[in-house]
């Protein structure tokens, strides 16, 4: 049994008690439910940097990576820093997030947020969307071709762009069609942790020009940014760089200030 096996059948019973205990009705009455999405794939096409930053507190590869950084003072820090959107770790058993990480990084910021977690049932886009999440994550790895026509349909419904994650070529020819926005290619090999850019150049000629291209993990340095934007790619996610020092956002404006020409 694979990390990510562990993960879903842990999430199956997690949104299973979570549906008990919180009706439908009820999220649909959010007040943040309401609001105007801010589209992720629009920052994406129009920015220099391309830089999603991401709220990561721990990880299955790499433990403890940061406890101590507030959402709230993350989120201003990613928007001051000019970053195209704010990633939330919403998963708490492997990650330490929650979804009031989410509400938090909402009333702080104006950023789009992409809710990351383990979708694999229509109530967490429901939920999301009642928590400001902007953007939804698909992992290919752990959906059917039927299950990511399914959610991202309904994603649509909710003005939420979607971000459908893809880690080979497999998987990437199951999950493409015109309900996605952008197509995440993963450098992490899930069954081994290891990373290598090299899956996102290989990827990257396959990807129809209609998505946005977002290379995901691994992406530490300018360097591997200026490597992988002659593929195509106009997103890139960053997580334990930023939130492993003592100022996430600090780190990112530096970050984003080296990528100027």
């Amino acid at each position: 049994m694979t990390i990510l096996d562990k993960i879903v059948k842990d999430k199956r019973k997690e949104v299973d008690l979570r549906k008990s205990l919180i009706p439908v009705t009820q999220l649909e009455q959010s007040v943040l439910f309401q609001r105007e999405t801010i589209s992720l794939a629009h920052n994406l096409r129009h920015s220099k940097s391309g830089i999603i930053a991401e709220h990561k507190r721990r990880s299955p590869s790499k433990s403890v990576i940061n406890q101590s950084l507030n959402v709230q003072d993350v989120a201003k820090g990613y928007e001051d820093a000019g970053v195209c959107g704010m990633s939330v770790l919403t998963d708490g058993k492997y990650f330490g997030g929650s979804l009031d990480d989410l509400l938090l990084a909402r009333a702080s910021c104006n950023l789009p947020l992409l809710r990351k977690e383990f979708i694999i049932d229509e109530y967490q886009l429901l939920e999301a969307k009642a928590h400001g999440a902007d953007v939804i994550l698909l992992i290919a790895a752990i959906l059917t071709r039927e299950e990511i026509k399914q959610f991202s349909e309904f994603a649509k419904r909710l003005n939420l762009d979607v971000l459908l994650e893809v880690h080979n070529e497999e998987e990437l020819h199951k999950s493409v069609m015109p309900t996605l926005d952008m197509l995440g290619v993963n450098n992490r090999n899930l069954k081994t942790f290891e990373v290598s850019l090299e899956t996102s150049k290989t990827l990257s000629s396959l990807i129809p020009d209609d998505f946005v291209k977002v290379s995901e993990s691994g992406i530490s340095n300018i360097e591997a940014i200026k490597e992988l934007k002659p593929y195509g790619y106009q997103g890139f996610l960053i997580g334990e760089n930023f939130m492993k020092t003592d100022n996430a956002g600090a780190s990112a404006k530096q970050f984003i200030k080296d990528l100027q020409p």
